[in-house]
């Protein structure tokens, strides 16, 4: 506890998580190896950084396992990077995220992004469904279940003093 408040993220892999993708660097690079920009030039680029930051911050994100590195030149030691496993699983939130801040935070100088579905070749918003029944889902569809009590409704104590 800090300062007689308990800390509501203690226990979860949340705070660690926005830490590493709230990092300028990281989510600017994650974001532009999504759309395609895998090499180094591209990528100093695409968010114009110092070749030594975005040397460090690749390193960085290959060894939290976001990326894979991978030599496209057998003659060279060149590099592309590509999103990992984990990386890709934590897209839909990702693109959720990006999409809100499209709406509700204007940038002039940014071009807009979306997404395009492969399998019909359309262009879709990202969309929260039960994995249970397949209905969409919105905030007010959803309960936090805390631990392994999924029947219990989870009550917030700290409303109730």
């Amino acid at each position: 506890m800090t300062g007689g408040v308990a800390d509501p993220y203690r226990g979860t892999q949340g705070r660690e998580l926005f830490a590493i993708l709230g990092e300028r660097w990281n989510y600017g690079i994650l974001r532009e190896v999504f759309y395609g920009v895998r090499r180094f030039g591209a990528l100093q680029r695409a968010l114009g950084i110092a070749p030594n930051i975005l040397t460090a911050r690749l390193a960085a994100l290959v060894d939290l396992g976001l990326l894979v590195k991978r030599q496209y030149r057998p003659d060279k030691p060149w590099y592309e990077y590509h999103l990992s496993e984990s990386a890709r699983t934590i897209m839909p939130a990702w693109v959720t995220i990006a999409q809100w801040a499209e709406a509700h935070l204007p940038d002039g100088d940014r071009t807009p992004r979306g997404i395009k579905h492969t399998g019909c070749g359309q262009i879709t918003q990202p969309l929260l469904a039960c994995s249970a029944c397949g209905e969409p889902m919105d905030a007010l569809d959803v309960a936090p279940v805390i631990g392994d009590r999924p029947d219990e409704p989870d009550t917030d104590k700290h409303h109730e003093q």
